[in-house]
């Protein structure tokens, strides 16, 4: 219940990531209301990683979450998503629209800064392979919810509905538990053993309770300094594995997608409108990423992201040629098979949805030891959302000269690239203790505690 409240607030994330999708759209073609052409619109998918990546860095450099906690430090992100969907539904201006998208990106800093962690230490080694992919399923939730309500309800009225997420987020998640590591950081083992016992749903927890304090008495007695992220090996194993995890989901194209959904569609001119693609597209998504995270456990993390970035880079290659006939061959009749690039983004989420699409979220949360977590997780976010606006940036950039083939034939190639590099940096966490990880990083056998 503590996890499934937490993803709430990337429930909330998910409808703004989404939001371009139909709004793009439905703004550039309504003329009465909105004065913006789909050139200043394209900005929408890049203002929310600005955010990103401007304010991760103040969560990185204090260390918010081991100061206030992983709970409180979660709370704040209701704060800026509730303004940036006020925003949205008063105004019709492009520089508020894109302010609002600006203090979305505050809110997923928060949540991107605290999320994993809370979800790493409040879950088992049994089920965070499972629970861990709530944040992800959330997520999608978020972005098929938003293409639904987006493709029927007008800008105002889908903000007052999405309104509502923060708020039952914020008022909810007030009751859970805060994170045991936490508590024990600061020395309040009898809050840690209170937070434990509502987390386990038993009073039996003395054995876990002690495991816990000697594993992070070990990895609290490294100093935790900025120059620790980088000279102690396993510190900068976790950090070299968590920054290619986030970028090689970036450069598969994984999240550009779901900004530009309706936009794809609505250029590929199917045979199925481009609302109807799009919600086949992220409800199918959700779906599979509710259930991806039992392959990635039974296969192992490793294994499973490398296999998901080859087929995927199959799928992205394939529909780069599609498109590539489509522009530069008009002689060529495409009638009988416009339905390809509806079905092959079908198949790359099939491909993406037990490695691409979970395995990094998932792994955030793992690989840092708890001393530098807070630091790690914030360069990774700062670095995720500078390469999101750079992802999402390019993305319209080349469409722009090229058309479509040009940024999925790109795609295609990095991710080619990044499931070789994957077997050489990306560490097997399947079924270990966050401590046992700790051992495997600085290149030891796990240790049982």
């Amino acid at each position: 219940m503590a996890v499934l409240i937490a993803c709430l607030s990337t429930l909330s994330s998910g409808l703004f990531i989404a939001w371009p999708s139909p709004f793009i759209v439905k703004i550039t073609q309504d003329k009465d209301n909105y004065a913006i052409s789909e050139y200043q619109a394209s900005y929408f998918t890049i203002w929310i990683n600005v955010g990103i990546t401007v304010f991760s860095p103040f969560f990185t450099i204090f260390s918010i979450p081991d100061i206030i906690g992983r709970k409180r430090t979660l709370l704040l992100s209701a704060f800026p998503h509730v303004s940036a969907w006020l925003m949205k539904a008063f105004s019709g201006n492009v520089y508020v629209l894109n302010l609002a998208r600006f203090i979305a990106g505050l809110g997923d800093a928060i949540i991107f800064a605290s999320l994993p962690a809370y979800i790493g230490e409040t879950t088992t080694p049994k089920v965070r392979g499972v629970w861990g992919n709530s944040l992800i399923c959330s997520l999608f939730l978020g972005q098929f919810l938003m293409n639904v309500i987006g493709a029927y309800c007008s800008v105002q009225h889908t903000s007052f509905i999405c309104l509502t997420v923060p708020v039952i987020f914020l008022v909810s998640f007030l009751k859970m538990p805060e994170s045991p590591y936490f508590y024990l950081m600061k020395g309040r083992e009898g809050e840690a053993k209170s937070a434990l016992q509502r987390l386990r749903g038993t009073n039996a927890v003395d054995g876990e309770l002690m495991k816990l304090k000697v594993a992070l008495a070990r990895q609290m007695s490294e100093n935790g300094t900025w120059k620790d992220l980088i000279m102690i090996r396993s510190n900068r194993r976790a950090l070299a594995a968590a920054v290619f995890l986030r970028v090689s989901q970036v450069t598969a194209g994984f999240y550009v997608f779901a900004s530009y959904t309706q936009f794809i569609f609505e250029k590929s001119g199917g045979n199925v409108s481009s609302e109807v693609s799009s919600i086949i597209y992220i409800g199918l998504s959700f779906v599979l990423f509710s259930v991806g995270a039992y392959f990635s456990d039974k296969f192992g993390r490793q294994k499973s992201y490398m296999i998901s970035l080859s087929l995927s880079s199959a799928v992205l290659f394939l529909e780069a040629v599609y498109f590539y006939i489509d522009a530069k061959h008009s002689e060529l009749n495409m009638e009988s098979i416009k339905w390809f690039p509806l079905a092959g983004m079908l198949v790359y989420i099939i491909f993406s949805s037990f490695g691409v699409g979970i395995i990094p979220t998932l792994m955030l949360g793992e690989l840092f030891s708890a001393s530098v977590k807070s630091k790690g997780v914030g360069v990774v976010t700062t670095l995720f959302g500078l390469f999101l606006f750079v992802g999402n940036y390019i993305f319209y950039l080349i469409n722009s000269y090229t058309g479509l083939y040009g940024p999925f034939l790109l795609f295609g190639c990095c991710t080619v690239i990044s499931a070789i590099v994957t077997n050489f940096i990306v560490p097997e966490t399947k079924g270990k203790s966050l401590e046992e990880i700790q051992q495997i990083l600085k290149g030891k056998k796990a240790a049982i505690i």
